[in-house]
């Protein structure tokens, strides 16, 4: 960035003309330099760091080609824009494949020049931003396992220490998905009971008429089967903890044992009238809203108030975006491919603005899904689960299209602006391929651009001309 704070921007190009028009293109929004050749480029380049260079591939003496080359080799994050006549789209493609971002055609559009190079610029931010994910992984924030940065998963890691030091029934909320059994382990380990057994049930996944037994335990000759004495769950976590998932979905008649056992610290096995006594800890959790069970007649009200002495509740992904990002990769590195190690800035992007309801149960599948089809060595958006994609939050309250001005508010400048161009660009393609049958030369011609610039908009917005072919 220069001393202005705009980011820079090195044009390179042998006609004099052509820097001046970059420069009236680009200078009210980048901090503009000029080089008239490729010497002079790589001259500059040793003195100045910049973010986006702009070269005319055919130049005496050092081509864009060399100054490609350099730049990768001084600063591989810049990123590198190729000027090209048209016949010389090919060697534009070549030199892509060594490094640079993308191409630009002559005649070009100015606002296409404005597009690329802004996609240009926000490539290399988050490509920096993906190096950056990688560093801090090493030494993120985080409560045995409960990785996140953002202050609400910060206030909750505070939160859950404090819980852990006083030997109080815990009751854990949230959206499913939102990590409440990491966060019961984590009461766990921080209380005086981490050396005892960490016992979890989900009460939903148990079979009515095996809850009782479950956590109660039975006698030999209870019921059918029931050929030897088991002690149930409370039993088994004596001393440590006894994490009760989905506790709202317990049946009724066990919810009046339960709570009883809560009381007593006591239990008594099917087929016995014999109390044991029993020391637990009972951490419980639900995505439910309890009261409104309570009022509803579903959960009784006398076990909900002995349950809910300390009440956490997790917050939901889309109130914690910031860590999205960091725990892609934290899942990148477990997925067991270690040749895939990151995502392309795109692919983080969609995931950073997709509104996760399934949370970062949903998030953790996603990038497992990614990295079984993954190709290369970084994941892309065309990798990651389709919904991803097709319901970005961005485009969801871009400005002028399904945005309040409540929604707005909520978003990044750059986000609701980028997520504005995008939903917008991506509708006016999409119209543009309906009104002329898919015939990109019609269509460019429509657009007042050049056919190949149409082409790569097209390629960039995920808008296939083929889908709006028509056929006699």
């Amino acid at each position: 960035m220069s001393s202005s704070n705009k980011p820079t921007v090195l044009v390179v190009d042998d006609k004099e003309n052509m820097r001046k028009l970059f420069s009236r293109m680009l200078g009210d929004a980048y901090a503009v330099t000029e080089a008239a050749d490729g010497e002079q480029a790589i001259a500059c380049l040793a003195s100045c760091d910049f973010d986006v260079v702009v070269t005319d591939i055919q130049m005496p003496g050092a081509d864009g080609f060399a100054v490609l080359r350099e730049v990768k080799r001084r600063a591989p994050e810049t990123e590198v824009l190729l000027v090209t006549a048209f016949a010389s789209i090919p060697k534009a493609v070549e030199a892509i494949k060594e490094g640079a971002y993308d191409y630009l055609s002559k005649p070009f559009d100015p606002d296409e020049v404005a597009l690329v190079v802004a996609r240009a610029l926000e490539k290399r931010r988050q490509g920096r931003e993906v190096s950056s994910l990688k560093a801090r992984l090493a030494v993120a924030p985080g409560l045995h396992g409960m990785l996140g940065e953002s202050p609400a998963m910060r206030a909750l890691h505070g939160l859950l220490s404090q819980v852990a030091a006083r030997d109080l029934t815990v009751l854990l909320t949230g959206e499913t998905g939102t990590g409440k059994e990491l966060a019961a382990r984590a009461v766990h380990r921080e209380s005086p009971r981490t050396s005892k057994p960490f016992v979890a049930v989900n009460c939903g996944a148990l079979p009515a008429e095996l809850v009782e037994s479950e956590l109660f335990g039975h006698a030999k000759g209870a019921f059918t089967g029931a050929t030897v004495a088991k002690p149930g769950l409370f039993e088994e976590a004596h001393g440590g903890t006894l994490f009760l998932d989905e506790i709202g979905d317990l049946p009724l008649s066990v919810q009046v044992k339960l709570n009883r056992a809560l009381q007593e610290r006591e239990v008594r096995r099917v087929g016995t009238t014999v109390p044991v006594k029993v020391d637990v800890r009972v951490v419980a959790a639900t995505h439910r809203d309890l009261s409104a069970e309570v009022a509803a007649g579903r959960f009784r009200e006398d076990l909900y108030y002995r349950l809910n002495v300390v009440t956490v509740r997790l917050p939901s992904l889309r109130e914690r975006r910031e860590d999205i990002p960091l725990l892609a990769m934290h899942f990148l590195a477990r997925a067991g491919r270690p040749e895939v190690d990151s995502f392309t800035p795109e692919a983080l992007r969609a995931l950073s603005t997709y509104e996760w309801p399934g949370n970062v149960r949903q998030l953790e599948n996603a990038v497992a899904r990614a990295v079984a089809v993954a190709q290369g060595t970084r994941i892309t958006p065309e990798e990651l689960p389709p919904e991803v994609l097709t319901t970005p939050r961005a485009a969801s309250t871009a400005p002028g299209v399904r945005a309040t001005t409540e929604s707005l508010a909520k978003l990044p400048y750059r986000e609701a602006v980028d997520g504005a161009r995008d939903t917008v660009s991506r509708e006016y393609l999409t119209a543009l391929m309906q009104e002329f049958g898919g015939n990109v030369t019609h269509a460019a011609e429509r657009a007042g651009m050049e056919r190949e610039s149409l082409h790569r908009l097209l390629k960039r917005y995920g808008v296939r001309s083929d889908d709006f072919k028509r056929t006699e």
